[in-house]
């Protein structure tokens, strides 16, 4: 049985996989580890999948998938996450600034505390200020939506038991909301452990200043989804309702103000001749859009429902 499999992203990092690789070697042998590297090559030019095939050829222990094209970090892990079969699986960069010597301490902190989920630290950061002042306000906001008090969302390094990764569903830049996306399936035993990071020996980061916009647009996306992926009537009807509502009422105002005009002998505007009325119609129409929206949504939902979509802990004398 394998306790530790180690999933690695690979994008245009030749020259640190070799070294990568003797360095997870030399510790999970060191403390009598089971263990699997898989790395996924996710659309490298420069020669990364050579030499992974080199190191596969080297070691038994080492597994590779290559992606015909870059289809970016989240889709790498989530073909890694359906692959393993270790107890607990760990991430890491394939940069060299994540230390695999602190596999172990994670390792027994899923193992023995109980943990389903173990997130790395980088509390001493290599990096410019431009990249960790930005890096600090995500992470703030992160953990003000999500209500998962971790510092560093963004850590390549993490553990996790393995009915986590077989449980959760990666894709467009959602890497970063893992412990998020984790909570949302039903894991909530979620802890964290300070990290070393080190300074980027080889090449050049491959993220820029658009990952920020683009985290904070994921993060508003997995929030929606997560929430009401189940009972999207909740959210749609809602807002349908309360705008219906509105534009109800302002036209009924509007016609009582209008017979109550006629009534008292006064002059009184046209209703099709106040602003008013229109912002009114304008409502009345998007809510009944919006409620419509929700109710197809939920037959869409009720037809798609599978099993496999919940997270089921445990069965007892099932057959199926």
């Amino acid at each position: 049985m394998t306790q530790i499999s180690v999933v690695i992203p690979v994008f245009n990092e030749q020259e640190s996989l070799a070294e990568l690789h003797n360095w997870i070697c030399r510790v999970m042998e060191g403390h009598g580890f089971s263990y699997e590297i898989i790395f996924i090559n996710d659309g490298s030019n420069d020669g990364s999948w050579d030499q992974i095939q080199k190191l596969a050829n080297l070691n038994p222990f080492v597994k590779g998938i290559s992606f015909g094209r870059n289809y970016g970090k989240s889709a790498a892990l989530d073909m890694g996450f359906s692959k393993v079969s270790g107890d607990v699986v760990f991430t890491l960069d394939a940069d060299l600034q994540d230390s695999p010597d602190e596999i172990p301490e994670m390792y027994e902190m899923i193992v023995r505390d109980g943990f389903e989920i173990v997130s790395g630290w980088k509390k001493k950061r290599h990096d410019p200020i431009s990249k960790t002042i930005p890096s600090r306000f995500f992470n703030w906001v992160t953990r003000v939506i999500s209500g998962i008090k971790l510092h560093d969302f963004n850590c390549g390094l993490k553990a996790y038991d393995r009915k986590v990764v077989k449980n959760i569903h990666l894709y467009g830049e959602m890497h970063r909301y893992i412990p998020l996306i984790a909570k949302w399936a039903g894991f909530s035993k979620i802890g964290e452990k300070v990290v070393e990071h080190r300074p980027r020996k080889y090449g050049y980061t491959k993220f820029g200043w658009e990952r920020f916009l683009n985290g904070f647009l994921d993060l508003i996306s997995v929030s929606f989804v997560n929430r009401y992926k189940k009972r999207p009537m909740h959210f749609f009807g809602t807002l349908g309702t309360v705008s219906f509502l509105a534009g109800f009422f302002i036209t009924s105002w509007l016609i009582f103000q209008k017979i109550y005009g006629l009534y008292q002998g006064r002059a009184v505007r046209e209703i099709t001749a106040q602003p008013l009325f229109f912002l009114a119609l304008v409502a009345l129409i998007v809510g009944v859009q919006l409620f419509l929206t929700g109710f197809l949504a939920e037959m869409m939902t009720s037809n798609s429902s599978r099993k496999s979509d919940y997270n089921i802990d445990s069965e007892l004398n099932l057959k199926d």
